[in-house]
């Protein structure tokens, strides 16, 4: 192999190995400008967007331990990878294929686990990862709060029939005259 794409599998061997995912999309048909779109809404996202050659990547993925993906690399096909959770990325990449209807989806890859295309379609309709730990944090502390509530509550009855009590004594006491 060339000194180049040595380079290049070494380079996208590192990107595979820093991401705990990995999605590959069809491109074809898109211009650069729309590349450079998709391009920002995956950095938002946590994610980068890599063109890349089929026999790099193929060579890049079997040394990452992905396994044999001959059958499944073939026209202009890119990469997604990212930092974050799976979701965000995939969220982008559907959002933008159905705006412009080109970018398709091929397969992908979580934990060296491969997701298919309905898979990732699936996951890219997931709330992102800061909204499920708000929705678990809100559940956790709905019982905190109530049972603090339930406690509350009858130290606050306690104290309104005292203090109904006093009252009720302090109307029924006769006046004491007032001393010269």
């Amino acid at each position: 192999m060339r000194p180049e794409k040595q380079n290049l599998t070494k380079e996208y061997l590192a990107r595979l190995n820093a991401s705990p995912f990995f999605i590959v999309v069809n491109y074809k048909g898109l211009k650069v400008s729309h590349l450079t779109e998709l391009r920002k809404r995956l950095t938002k996202a946590g994610g980068e967007f890599h063109i890349v050659k089929n026999s790099v990547f193929r060579i890049a993925a079997k040394e990452a331990g992905v396994g044999d993906l001959n059958a499944s690399l073939g026209g202009q096909l890119a990469v997604v990878t990212g930092q974050r959770d799976i979701s965000t990325a995939a969220k982008a990449v559907k959002t933008f294929g159905t705006e412009l209807d080109r970018l398709k989806v091929q397969f992908g890859y979580l934990n060296n686990q491969r997701l298919e295309q309905a898979e990732i379609m699936m996951l890219a309709d997931l709330p992102s990862m800061e909204v499920l730990r708000a929705k678990l944090l809100g559940l956790f502390s709905a019982p905190a709060s109530t049972l603090v509530r339930l406690l509350n509550t009858p130290a606050g009855q306690m104290a309104r029939v005292l203090q109904a009590r006093a009252d009720k004594q302090a109307q029924a006491a006769p006046a004491t005259p007032a001393a010269n």
